[in-house]
């Protein structure tokens, strides 16, 4: 991350790079943020609208489960009509594997010790390298090798990363080396000792998340303990929050936690104060109603909603647009740090709503613009 800010540096650790698709993985490649379906493969039409759903949250990859010859068959159609690589989700039958490298999935998650004989480990191997897919080793606490129990007692890091090494030997036998790592874990601690483990040995990207969170309020807390404490180590390449919530949510909150660690910026990332009887207008029932208006912006900014002039002013100097609550039904707005000009509390949200998308306007040419320059001067 690039900070004028040293407190705020954070150094990714330095893994080689593969793709997913045309979405590239590890290196100074972004951190992508990923989801799952939850709707029956093989009903695509359910499929393609969740994983649209999921693409105007922001996802940049999406797996979905592939446990039957019907949904491989499926997957084809769903890869057609969507605008974000497809990762086909194996467990066990490498027929499956095989059908869904065919079908157009840019990635397979499998475990290659689970697959079956070295024969078929090889015509898994082949059929990725045959059709372009890179993998995903998913090892996960809840469904590690007997071996590895026997030996460690329980799950544990030290199992966890044992168990990923022992695939990535597997593929690297073979050849292939187009993968990515995730030794995931419902327990925090398990999880992280994990990931740190598993980073300071090997150079592979990693994905990272902690499996089977929770709600969608307690998951979210317990995912950004977790990932939170990963990414701001700098471990951590692509990411998903599992949470027993609609694909897009997760998408919502990885992005979040993302913008929070400044690792990514996409859209309207609002500083709002938790309100109080200082306030000069409803602080909680505003920024609920501008996240919901503001959604469809894209273009990173900042706007701080703060209901009095304790906090509101610092505020809003770090921020493109703020506002702070005022007496007599007039509240302050500030433009790039500075006092602005008023406006009456009964149409401060639509005024807001106009500034945000003019100012996301002005950047967004303003980039494009950059970039055209750019372009000319690199010819």
């Amino acid at each position: 991350m690039s900070s004028y800010r040293p407190y705020q540096y954070i150094e990714r650790r330095k893994s080689r790079q593969i793709h997913v698709g045309k979405v590239a993985v590890g290196g100074d490649a972004p951190i992508t943020v990923q989801t799952m379906t939850n709707t029956l493969t093989t009903d695509a039409e359910a499929t393609i609208a969740q994983i649209r759903r999921a693409e105007l949250a922001g996802v940049d990859i999406v797996r979905v489960s592939c446990p039957d010859e019907e949904s491989t068959a499926a997957l084809a159609e769903i890869v057609r009509e969507v605008n974000v690589p497809i990762v086909a989700d194996i467990h066990f039958h490498y027929r499956r594997a095989i059908e869904a490298a065919q079908a157009g999935a840019a990635c397979l998650r499998i475990n290659p010790g689970n697959i079956g004989s070295p024969e078929r480990v090889r015509e898994v191997v082949k059929a990725a390298k045959d059709h372009g897919c890179s993998i995903r080793i998913g090892v996960n606490a809840g469904s590690l090798e007997k071996h590895l129990l026997e030996k460690y007692g329980e799950p544990n890091p030290e199992a966890l990363v044992e168990s990923a090494l022992e695939h990535a030997k597997i593929l690297e036998d073979h050849d292939f080396h187009e993968f990515k790592i995730s030794v995931k874990a419902s327990d925090v601690f398990m999880a992280v000792a994990a990931y740190q483990q598993l980073a300071e040995v090997c150079d592979h990207p990693l994905h990272i998340g902690i499996t089977e969170a929770g709600s969608k309020r307690a998951g979210t807390v317990k995912s950004s303990i977790g990932l939170g404490n990963l990414l701001w180590a700098g471990v951590g390449d692509t990411m998903r929050v599992s949470l027993s919530a609609e694909p897009e949510e997760e998408v919502l909150v990885g992005w979040d936690i993302l913008k929070s660690l400044g690792l990514r910026h996409r859209g309207v990332k609002i500083i709002s104060c938790p309100s109080c009887a200082r306030q000069g207008f409803n602080v909680i029932q505003t920024v609920q109603t501008l996240e919901e208006r503001l959604a469809h912006i894209q273009t990173p900014l900042t706007l701080s909603i703060i209901g009095c002039v304790v906090n509101g002013p610092g505020e809003a100097l770090m921020t493109d647009i703020g506002v702070t609550g005022g007496g007599s039904g007039r509240h302050m707005v500030y433009a790039a740090g500075r006092q602005d000009h008023t406006i009456a509390a009964d149409s401060m949200i639509d005024h807001i709503v106009e500034m945000v998308e003019k100012k996301a306007e002005i950047l967004r040419a303003e980039e494009e613009a950059a970039k055209a320059e750019a372009a000319v001067a690199a010819q």
